[in-house]
C-alpha cells in the first residue's frame, strides 16, 4: 500500500516541481511544524491534531508509533491518517544505498586496517571506506592533483585517501586539537606503513601524509583562499599551516587542481563548499555529505548573514519557503534512528519528555524569567549526549550489536540534569531522536514499574517526576520554592501524559521531508548553473549505520569531457 516516490531531480525542473509539491504539503501542518514539543502540556498541543487520529494513536503500540517516520502505516488506522503518513513518505527522497559500483568508474572499497581504522566506531569505519573509494574515483576522473578535506575532524578520511590511496591530501579543520590529533595519528600510521614499505623491499618509496590546517571557514572568501594551496607530496616533517600562513602561503601563485570533500560539515559549511565549486578555479569537483541543519543560516532569520545557508537556489526563492528554526532543527530527526530505537528506549524517550514537557509546567508558573531570558535552556547537555552515544557505539561495536540498540549506563544526577534541559531532544543531535534521554529513566529506575498494553504503568510515577523536577531547578541554578505544587502539576498533566509519544511521532515524520527540501534545494541551486556542471545526489551509505547518508556531487563539465 505504501506509495513510491514519484518525483525525480535529474533535471532542475523537475527537482523545482518536487520543491513546490513538498511546500504545498507542508503548509496545513505548519502548526505541527513550528510547535514545541516541551510546550506539549502547556499549550494543550494535542488539541491541534485531528481528534480521529489522537484517539486511534493513543491506544497503539509504542513499536508502531516509532515506524511513523518511516511511513508505516496499520491497517486500522483511519484512512485519513493513512493518507498523510503515505504522501508524506512518497515526498521523501529515498534513502537506500545506492549501487555505487554502477555510479563511479572502477569503484572498489577497501577494508581499512587496525592501523587506519584506530578510533574509529563502526559507523565512522564504514563511512570512511565508503566516501575515501569514491573521492579518489573522482580524483581520477578529473585528474585532481589534490583533495581538501573540508571539516576534517581527527582526519580519518584524510589520512585513508593519503596512506591508502596515496593522494596528497589537506585537512582543514576550525579545532586546533584537531589537528593536533591528526598529525599524532599520521605519525602512528607513517611508522606502520614505513615498516610494511621496507618488509615488502619498497623502502624508498614516499608517503603521501596529510596536511593539517587550523582555520575555521567563516566565508566563502575563507574556502577560496585555502584552494589556492598547492599540497606537497610530503613527509610528516612538513609543517602545519595555521589560519595566518594562509594568506602568505596562498599568495606564492601557486595553483592546483582540487577536490573538495566533505564527510558530515556542519550547516553552512556544506553550503560554502557547494558555492566553491562555482567561485574558484582551482575546484574542480566537490562530494558534500551535510548535516547539522540546526546550524544553517536562513534568509530573513536572527541568525542569516549576506552569505545564507538557505534558500541557496533561485527556484526556492522565487516560491518563498521558509522554514525557521523549528523545521531545521526537526530535519535532523532520522527515520532509521526511531525505527531501530525499540519499544523500551521508546518508551523511555516518550516519558522523558513528558517529564520535559511537565516541568516546563513548573517554569512557566513558578520561574516566569527563566523562560523569557533563555529560550533555550540547557545547550550545556550536547556534549554529554554525544559522549554517551559515542558510549553506546564503542560498546555495540565490541559486542557486535546491532547499532544503537542499547541503552547507555546511567549519569550521576547532575550529568542527567544536564540532558533534561533541551527543550527538544534530539534537535541537532545526530542520533536523531535524543536516545540519551533514557540515562535519567535508567537512574530513577522507572523498569520497577508494571507495563500494559506496551505503556509503563510506575508504581510511583509522581515521585519521580518531583525528582526530575528539583534535579532540573538545581542544574538551572534555581532554589525551589517552599510552595511549588509539584503535585498539583502532575495530577493537571498526567491525564495527557501517554498522547506526548503520539504527538512526538507525527511531528517526527516531518524530518526526513524537511531533510529532502534542503538536500534539493542545494542540489536545484547547482543544476541551475546549466551547462557548467555535471551533478548527482544520492545515498551513498548504508542507512542503518549512517542516516545522514545522502551525498550531493559536482564536477565542472571540462573536466568530465576532458577525462
Amino acid at each position: 500500500m505504501a506509495k513510491q516516490c514519484k518525483y525525480s531531480c535529474d533535471s532542475a525542473a523537475e527537482t523545482l516541481e518536487w520543491i513546490k509539491a513538498i511546500a504545498d504539503f507542508i503548509k496545513p501542518y505548519s502548526f505541527l511544524i513550528n510547535a514545541h514539543v516541551v510546550n506539549f502540556f502547556k499549550d494543550r498541543l494535542w488539541e491541534s491534531v485531528d481528534k480521529e487520529w489522537i484517539e486511534c494513536l493513543g491506544k497503539e503500540s509504542v513499536e508502531n508509533l516509532l515506524l511513523i517516520p518511516s511511513g508505516v502505516v496499520q491497517d486500522h488506522w483511519p484512512t485519513s491518517l493513512k493518507e498523510f503518513v503515505l504522501t508524506l513518505k512518497s515526498l521523501v527522497y529515498p534513502r537506500e544505498q545506492a549501487d555505487l559500483k554502477k555510479v563511479f568508474p572502477d569503484f572498489h572499497t577497501t577494508s581499512l586496517n587496525s592501523v587506519l581504522s584506530q578510533g574509529m566506531n563502526l559507523k565512522k569505519k564504514h563511512e570512511v571506506e565508503v566516501l575515501s573509494a569514491i573521492v579518489s574515483s573522482i580524483v581520477s576522473t578529473v585528474q585532481a592533483d589534490a583533495i581538501i578535506d573540508v571539516g576534517a575532524g581527527q582526519g580519518y578520511l584524510a589520512q585513508v585517501l593519503a596512506f591508502e590511496y596515496q593522494h596528497s591530501v589537506v585537512a582543514v579543520d576550525a579545532c586546533s586539537h584537531h589537528g593536533n590529533v591528526t598529525d599524532a595519528r599520521a605519525e602512528r600510521i607513517k611508522k606502520h606503513y614505513t615498516v610494511q614499505m621496507r618488509k615488502f623491499g619498497s623502502g624508498n618509496k614516499r608517503l603521501n601524509v596529510p596536511q593539517t590546517i587550523t582555520c575555521r571557514i567563516m566565508s566563502l572568501e575563507t574556502l577560496k583562499a585555502l584552494s589556492t594551496l598547492l599540497p606537497h607530496k610530503c613527509d610528516v616533517e612538513q609543517p602545519k599551516l595555521i589560519e595566518q600562513d594562509l594568506e602568505q602561503y596562498g599568495s606564492k601563485g601557486n595553483r592546483s587542481s582540487l577536490v573538495l570533500a566533505g564527510l558530515h560539515a556542519c550547516g553552512d559549511l556544506s553550503v560554502t563548499m557547494l558555492k566553491t565549486i562555482l567561485e574558484c578555479e582551482e575546484v574542480r569537483a566537490v562530494i558534500s555529505i551535510g548535516c547539522c541543519y540546526n546550524l544553517l543560516s536562513e534568509e530573513g532569520f536572527e541568525n542569516a548573514r549576506i552569505h545564507y545557508g538557505f534558500p541557496m537556489s533561485c527556484g526556492v526563492k522565487t516560491i518563498s519557503l521558509s522554514l525557521g528554526k523549528s523545521s531545521r532543527d526537526l530535519a535532523c530527526q532520522s527515520a532509521e534512528r526511531w525505527k531501530s530505537l525499540g519499544k523500551e528506549a521508546g518508551l523511555h524517550n516518550f516519558e522523558l519528555h513528558a517529564f520535559r514537557a511537565a516541568f516546563q509546567m513548573v517554569l512557566h508558573k513558578y520561574f516566569p524569567e527563566v523562560i523569557i531570558t533563555s529560550p533555550s535552556i540547557g545547550r550545556q547537555g550536547k556534549a554529554l549526549r554525544r559522549k554517551q552515544q559515542r558510549r553506546i557505539m564503542e560498546s555495540e561495536l565490541h559486542d557486535e550489536e546491532s547499532t544503537y540498540s542499547s541503552l547507555p549506563q546511567s549519569p550521576n544526577m547532575d550529568e542527567a540534569c544536564s540532558v533534561i534541559q533541551s527543550g527538544e531532544a534530539g534537535a541537532g543531535d545526530k542520533s536523531g531522536i535524543g536516545l540519551n534521554l533514557d540515562a535519567l529513566v535508567n537512574k530513577m529506575s522507572l523498569d520497577t514499574g508494571s507495563r500494559c498494553e506496551g505503556r509503563t504503568i510506575s508504581a510511583d510515577k509522581y515521585s519521580l517526576f518531583e525528582k526530575f523536577c528539583r534535579s532540573g531547578l538545581c542544574r538551572l541554578g534555581l532554589k525551589p520554592l517552599v510552595d511549588i505544587n509539584f503535585l498539583g502539576i502532575w495530577n493537571e498533566v498526567e491525564p495527557y501524559v501517554n498522547l506526548i509519544g503520539v504527538y512526538w511521532s507525527l511531528r517526527a515524520a516531518f524530518g526526513p521531508l524537511l531533510e529532502t527540501v534542503i538536500l534539493l534545494d542545494r542540489l536545484l541551486f547547482l543544476q541551475e548553473q546549466a551547462g557548467h556542471l555535471n551533478v548527482v545526489m544520492l545515498p551513498i551509505f548504508d542507512p542503518a549505520l549512517s542516516p545522514r547518508n545522502v551525498a550531493i556531487i559536482a564536477k565542472k563539465l571540462d573536466t568530465v569531457m576532458a577525462s
